[in-house]
């Protein structure tokens, strides 16, 4: 009798089932995520918002006579203030945009079964996670930045002929802009967590929303001390609270500093979960 050889398997096969490096799940995901027409428009809705009110509250202001260009004049703090304003007003709308993207981010994987081929390449399932966190969170911070500068520009060419100005490196004006830009990232990455939480694109944006909207307003109508004392703990209050003027919120309780470590908690108590969820159930 002939004994058979066994064949080995091809190089090329067995480098086909090496686990895939966490740069390798970074560079994925950044392609998952730039590839969405989901993402190209919604970050682009953000830009424009932000942009859009900037145009919208400044030429108010102007045209409105809501404050006399002498008093401008003779107080640079209020003249930083209108630059806070006019750079920070439309981040109300673009966190409702950042929201239902960090939701869709997981959610559409989920609802066209991409989930399933992703957690076959990467079967730890964390880094996918974290992957996508880190990507989405930068992404989102640097379109924020822009939107930002980008809002600062249009507030400097409408108040330039009325002798208003602020420079955008003044720490008043440049940090609450990186604020803005932070929250909407944090805000994101939050989003991303529930969505994974729940799996489920729908069921995912109604939650978040009802974080933002809904929740904020229900503790505002109830007439009860404990009810107003943890409104400034609720993630929509302390993130527009690390950039926006008191005048605007009409809410400023805690420190900024402070507010951060708000919303820090609530990202952290998203991912968690996330993470805890994750391992546990199928794909």
């Amino acid at each position: 009798m002939t004994a058979i050889t066994p064949i080995a398997p091809p190089a090329a096969s067995a480098a086909g089932t090496a686990p895939l490096g966490f740069a390798g799940v970074l560079h994925s995901e950044w392609i998952k995520l730039r590839s969405l027409r989901s993402t190209v428009w919604s970050y682009l809705s953000v830009v424009v918002m932000m942009v859009g009110l900037a145009l919208l509250i400044t030429t108010t202001t102007i045209n409105g006579d809501a404050i006399a260009p002498d008093a401008l004049r003779a107080s640079p703090e209020a003249q930083v203030g209108l630059f806070v304003q006019a750079t920070t007003f439309g981040v109300f709308l673009a966190q409702l945009v950042v929201a239902v993207l960090g939701v869709l981010v997981i959610g559409g994987e989920y609802g066209t079964g991409m989930a399933r081929s992703t957690f076959v390449a990467v079967p730890r399932r964390l880094p996918v996670l974290a992957g996508k966190a880190i990507v989405l969170f930068t992404t989102t911070f640097v379109v924020g930045v822009v939107g930002a500068v980008g809002a600062y520009a249009v507030a400097a060419a409408v108040y330039a002929p009325h002798d208003v100005s602020a420079s955008l490196a003044d720490p008043d004006v440049l940090l609450p802009m990186l604020g803005s830009a932070l929250y909407l990232a944090l805000l994101a990455v939050f989003s991303l967590g529930v969505g994974t939480m729940i799996r489920s694109s729908a069921a995912g944006i109604g939650i978040v929303l009802a974080f933002i909207l809904v929740l904020p307003t229900i503790l505002q109508l109830v007439p009860a001390d404990w009810a107003q004392d943890l409104h400034p703990y609720l993630l929509a209050t302390a993130g527009t609270n690390m950039f926006a003027p008191a005048e605007l919120t009409g809410d400023e309780v805690l420190s900024t500093w402070a507010d951060l470590l708000v919303v820090l908690g609530w990202v952290s108590a998203s991912l968690v979960g996330a993470a805890a969820l994750l391992v546990k159930r199928d794909a």
